[in-house]
């Protein structure tokens, strides 16, 4: 490709916040649950990149003419490639898509396709946009984007700080994961975190009944986090995996007692018997990440009498959509109180009216 800007491209990133900041000198969009991809296009060749550098091309056949219809000849985007189902964006059906058979992600591509949509603009022709402000970048890409059409869509955008607020209320039932805030003289600058993405956090109480150890060795890496259901059935929900190196270590002492006997009458007996006559025959189901082959996955059981409180913000489905924060034990809560039934969700809404915003 001979564009101004070239492959691969770190995505501009945000650092976390809680409160919207003023709205003087800000735009602030929906902030989008999916794959951050940034789109390389140089006539008929089409490339898109994921966050962590690596492509996504093979696993997204079907943006790739849609993209080539309604993006200039020669650019580079930045956004987000989402799937959007009848309760709004469906993040679990993305993880499927990286999947090593290419019939595979052909189906998926028919039976669940997916959408870009776009928030910025690298270059242009023969521009290098990325010294420019935002300001710029937004108004010209809404001008090279005035006649997409789905699956290519333009983020909704505003200046207006009690517009975005409403949009951090109501569309969170469409799967969105809050609103972002960026300067508008904000050139872009890669892998820096100078954006602003304000989520939503609640807190629950979870039974702890299982860990896996740290990849350096010797000290807990992460705490498995399990809810009841109304049939007492014990659903792995997430993990929790904040902690200091000195936590961590406090950790092992804590967690021994509660190492002793613990797959007896345990609730994932079955699940961890499973995984490890599979790992026997040189097989791990399920244990290998989607997005790193080399990292381990195998857990420890722990009588599940531990209960403990962790912020979230986003449940997705019956599981948290990312890794919870610890905030502290709760020894004056009984496991089986555990329930889905603490969390709070929220009213789903048209991914539609997000489109049309």
């Amino acid at each position: 490709m001979s564009l101004p800007v070239r492959p691969p491209v770190a995505p501009m990133l945000a650092k976390l916040a809680r409160t919207l900041p003023p709205a003087e000198g800000m735009l602030f969009e929906p902030k989008w649950d999916g794959f951050r991809s940034i789109v390389f296009r140089d006539g008929d060749q089409v490339e898109l990149g994921s966050r962590n550098e690596r492509p996504l091309t093979r696993y997204f056949p079907e943006l790739l003419d849609p993209l080539r219809a309604y993006l200039p000849e020669r650019c580079v985007l930045d956004g987000e490639i989402v799937i959007a189902g009848e309760d709004g964006l469906e993040f679990e059906a993305l993880l499927q898509r990286i999947h090593p058979a290419d019939s595979r992600v052909q189906l998926l591509a028919r039976t669940t396709p997916a959408s870009f949509v776009a928030f910025d603009l690298l270059a242009l022709d023969d521009r290098d946009l990325r010294p420019a402000p935002f300001a710029e970048r937004r108004a010209e890409l809404e001008r090279v984007l005035s006649s997409a059409k789905p699956p290519v869509h333009l983020t909704p955008a505003t200046t207006d700080r009690q517009v975005a607020e409403d949009w951090f209320v109501r569309f969170e039932g469409a799967g969105l994961d809050g609103v972002v805030a960026k300067r508008l003289d904000l050139p872009y600058r890669e892998d820096e975190r100078v954006m602003m993405k304000v989520k939503h956090e609640r807190t629950a109480d979870c039974v702890v009944a299982g860990f896996r150890w740290h990849k350096s060795g010797g000290v807990i890496g992460s705490l498995l986090l399990g809810l009841y259901d109304e049939e007492a059935t014990l659903h792995h929900v997430g993990v929790t995996a904040s902690f200091t190196l000195q936590r961590r270590r406090e950790l092992v002492q804590e967690l021994a007692p509660y190492r002793v006997d613990a797959l007896d009458g345990h609730p994932w007996q079955g699940w961890a018997e499973a995984e490890a006559h599979a790992a026997s025959a040189g097989r791990k189901p399920g244990a290998p990440s989607r997005w790193n082959a080399k990292k381990d996955l195998s857990w420890e059981p722990l009588r599940a009498e531990l209960v403990c409180e962790v912020a979230y913000d986003h449940l997705q489905g019956d599981r948290f959509r990312h890794a919870t924060t610890f905030r502290r034990w709760r020894p004056d809560r009984q496991p089986r109180t555990c329930t889905y039934g603490q969390l709070e969700t929220a009213v789903p809404a048209e991914l539609a009216a997000v489109f049309g915003a």
